[in-house]
């Protein structure tokens, strides 16, 4: 996880209310750039940060915090925020508390047929008194909370839009380019894939074999004909009109795959041809890496 030295710091401590989502919401916070610990005792926040943030440089912290750990150590939760506070700064410190209405909770209880902690640990005999219970184990935290998320009409798409929302994170998305060739397979991993096998072949050139779609040669013969350039500007139009959406629908990486017979000419040149176009024309928040998959039959 690369994060910039003098980047400022931010700490995000998670808590709430059992199966109202403060899992989803730390995996999301991953998915931010965040390095996530989950169930960590209150007494170990402040020697857990500073070993992170001196030792390993890591500038995102979410820290996840429940029922799990001892009742008597949450009651202790207001000295160390006031500590960490103390340490790296009021701007810098965010609880982040996560409830959802009773029924809502009986219900996903209900459904995933998990047992509460409060219950496994034998602190309530029952459901509903082991919710009522939590609440009240966790009102130290709950007070001290800078953002409360109701999840109990949220899916995990709003969720992550919500936290998004309040924590300010912009979004990003890595479209990546992949040229390749059909006869070493489609990419699996693939979003769009796009057939330009139909376009002029430089392998029947025996001069522009061994040379790639990135050499001045083959790009010259590919000048020759309207049609490829006709067609690395359909692909990026269309790329350009739809790609944006993906800003919205929380993901963070795209890959469309231009494939050609052995991916070292058409493929290649058309792969770069969209990329300069991609870069002109899409969102800054939406960086684009092309890379060719089969440059190690280059040299054949």
């Amino acid at each position: 996880m690369e994060q910039i030295q003098d980047s400022p710091i931010s700490i995000i401590i998670v808590s709430g209310r059992s199966g109202s989502g403060k899992t989803s919401v730390l995996n999301i916070l991953e998915d931010f750039g965040y390095y996530v610990i989950d169930n960590l005792p209150p007494s170990l926040l402040s020697g857990a940060v500073a070993r992170l943030t001196d030792d390993t440089n890591i500038r995102k912290i979410g820290l996840g915090v429940d029922v799990r750990v001892p009742g008597a150590d949450l009651s202790n939760f207001p000295m160390v925020h006031e500590e960490l506070i103390r340490q790296y700064g009021e701007s810098a410190i965010k609880v982040l508390y996560v409830t959802a209405d009773e029924p809502v909770l009986v219900a996903r209880f209900g459904a995933t047929r998990r047992v509460h902690p409060l219950m496994a640990n034998g602190a309530a005999g029952n459901l509903p008194k082991a919710i009522h219970s939590e609440i009240v184990l966790l009102e130290p935290i709950a007070q001290l909370a800078d953002i409360k998320i109701n999840t109990s009409l949220l899916n995990t798409h709003e969720l992550k839009e919500r936290v998004r929302d309040h924590l300010g994170v912009q979004t990003t998305v890595t479209v990546n380019l992949l040229s390749f060739g059909f006869k070493y397979g489609t990419p699996i991993d693939a979003d769009f894939v796009f057939d330009v096998r139909i376009l002029p072949n430089p392998h029947w050139d025996e001069a522009l074999r061994a040379q790639t779609g990135e050499d001045a040669d083959v790009q010259a013969f590919f000048g020759q004909y309207p049609e490829v350039d006709e067609m690395a500007d359909d692909i990026a139009k269309f790329l350009d009109k739809w790609l944006p959406n993906f800003l919205h629908n929380n993901r963070h990486s795209i890959t469309i795959a231009i494939g050609c017979t052995g991916g070292k000419h058409r493929s290649v040149y058309v792969t770069r041809a969209v990329e300069a176009k991609l870069n002109q024309s899409l969102p800054t928040s939406m960086k684009v890496v092309a890379k060719h998959r089969e440059k190690r039959y280059w040299c054949c």
